[in-house]
């Protein structure tokens, strides 16, 4: 099997069976399957598996959390390559796996692909695309990954605990790219594969996703620290004084998750201390000099 392509979803029935329609089309089921992993669904997208018979279906009736579910279904590919989607999100070219098989033979010490990512709802792909700023080829090496469009070599990420099942979403892309640069690979940016983000910006802002977003990004970036850094007491002081001055001192709201998280995070300790394996200092100061991709 070249590659299997890994979607993990949750309560999002109608995005979710608008990305399979769209592989179900550009993939072949010869070389290449698709998984998808149902993380405690309640809205009715179970009965896509009826629909979609192709896929390799797998759920948990609890929900796990984005990370543990991607580690569980991650042990369950076959592929030789490792590509992941978000169930909103869907290649914008029709021989993306050819690309990424291409992009990981012309460079065998890349271990993870990181696609470019176009935000936003359009009419059609060939809308998306015109969003692009430029058509020109661009590549670099970055120190980390987007999870709605990447590619891992399978044997790379098995060198890897994979997803962290101690985190639940936003900030495992960071855990698998710390341990990837460990071991001695590195993470290309290409823009030769892009994904369409499906996001409703705005959308997303009313709903309260921003609040949620925070709240959990302060406490995984807490504990990415704690697990992956040697002396990680001075990043998180600052990491916490940054976020009190920019956003619990501006919304009131955040001002009483800032101090939920810190309560969260000493209940936890002892549990997260289990996971820490501190990577060498070296690896820290090579990804700080890494160009960042764009959010």
């Amino acid at each position: 099997m070249q590659a299997s392509i890994l979607i993990v979803s949750k309560n999002r029935k109608t995005e979710l069976e608008k990305t399979l329609t769209i592989l179900e089309k550009i993939i072949d089921f010869t070389t290449q399957e698709v998984l998808v992993f149902l993380d405690g669904c309640t809205d009715g997208s179970t009965l896509l598996t009826a629909q979609f018979h192709w896929v390799d279906w797998h759920a948990s009736k609890k929900s796990l959390g984005a990370s543990p579910a991607r580690n569980l279904l991650y042990k369950e590919a076959k592929g030789a390559v490792l590509i992941g989607l978000d169930d909103d999100a869907h290649p914008l070219y029709s021989d993306f796996v050819e690309r990424v098989l291409i992009l990981f033979n012309e460079n065998p010490a890349v271990g993870v692909i990181a696609f470019e990512e176009i935000k936003g709802v359009f009419s059609s792909d060939e809308v998306a695309l015109a969003n692009v700023a430029s058509d020109t080829r661009v590549e670099y090496l970055t120190k980390e990954f987007i999870g709605c469009g990447f590619a891992i070599r399978k044997e790379v990420y098995q060198l890897t605990n994979g997803f962290p099942v101690w985190m639940d979403i936003y900030g495992e892309e960071s855990c698998v790219s710390i341990e990837v640069m460990s071991k001695g690979y590195a993470i290309l940016f290409s823009n030769t594969i892009k994904v369409n983000h499906r996001v409703d910006k705005e959308a997303r802002k009313r709903s309260g996703k921003n609040h949620f977003r925070f709240e959990r990004q302060l406490k995984n970036t807490t504990s990415y620290y704690m697990v992956y850094y040697k002396n990680p007491v001075f990043k998180i002081m600052k990491l916490y004084w940054h976020n009190f001055k920019k956003y619990a001192l501006t919304d009131v709201v955040c001002f009483k998750l800032f101090f939920k998280v810190i309560f969260e995070v000493i209940i936890d300790m002892p549990q997260l201390l289990k996971y820490r394996k501190p990577v060498a200092e070296t690896i820290i100061f090579k990804m700080k000099q890494l160009q960042s991709i764009t959010y």
